[in-house]
């Protein structure tokens, strides 16, 4: 596994992000689900600004110390003999496949937070300000929670002991869910019945963007479907259809979420003490 440290990792995902980004920008254009509302251009400048600027940060963080990014943390964590799956002898692929459950579960339970606790909801309702729906919509994190979310992540790969190739999967099936699951992509009824019995589908993950609370409340999970159907926070439909739904919060359906510094600001302006 220490092999790992003389690939470039940051490669790796660079060019499985930038395969399935474009392959779900062709099918958005294929098979498109809905009519977009606000300008393309303006949303995708915009929203590829902010995960531009969260990448870079995450960047930064890992030139102040080496454990300062998941798969470094990771094999720090084999080298000191830290975690969970660092103290077991079982076969090497229920060591895999553990990781990958526990860390997909973590990041549920990250989601989750990020909409109970209110600091965490100040961050990630930049995401959902977004007034439509599509690949792009994966990247719009504010760097903020981009940084916190890398915390959370090196925190769970150290208690897990997960390998460093474990994390590289994880990272490249994480981002790649996220880009399908926020896709913009018509799919027929039974395909994606089918698909959700495992994994996120951009319908099912679409309610989550509702603008009703009791749906964008549901529907957490990124990776495997199966967190939201355990943890009863599971919607199948919105009430609206998916064609007549409306996507983004309330308080910010105008112009404004299409400004890169506008939605730098939004975790900081004055909320009058509600959840908006």
């Amino acid at each position: 596994m220490d092999s790992l440290a003389t690939l470039n990792e940051s490669t790796i995902r660079l060019g499985a992000f930038l395969g399935i980004f474009l392959a779900m920008a062709l099918l958005e254009i294929a098979a498109p689900r809905r009519r977009q509302t606000a300008s393309k251009r303006k949303r995708w400048i915009t929203n590829l600004l902010i995960g531009g600027t969260g990448a870079l940060l995450i960047r930064l963080m890992a030139l102040l110390a080496v454990p300062l990014v998941a798969v470094a943390a990771a094999l720090w964590a084999e080298r000191s003999g830290w975690g969970l799956l660092n103290r077991t002898d079982w076969p090497g692929w229920v060591e895999m496949l553990l990781a990958l459950l526990l860390l997909d579960l973590a990041i549920y339970g990250q989601h989750v937070a990020s909409h109970k606790v209110p600091l965490f909801w100040r961050l990630h309702k930049v995401h959902h300000t977004d007034v439509d729906f599509d690949v792009t919509t994966a990247v719009r994190f504010h760097p903020v929670e981009i940084a916190l979310s890398m915390l959370w992540k090196i925190v769970v790969v150290i208690a897990i002991g997960a390998s460093a190739w474990a994390v590289v999967l994880f990272e490249i099936a994480l981002n790649g869910c996220a880009m399908f699951n926020h896709a913009n992509i018509s799919m027929p009824a039974w395909l994606d019945r089918t698909i959700r019995l495992f994994i996120v589908t951009p319908d099912m993950h679409r309610v989550h963007h509702s603008v009703y609370r009791d749906e964008h409340d549901t529907n957490f999970g990124f990776n495997l479907s199966v967190w939201d159907r355990l943890f009863r926070t599971y919607t199948p439909q919105p009430r609206d259809g998916h064609a007549g739904m409306t996507i983004g919060l309330t308080k910010y359906l105008g112009e404004n979420p299409t400004r890169f510094l506008w939605s730098l600001r939004l975790p900081f302006m004055p909320t009058g003490g509600k959840r908006d």
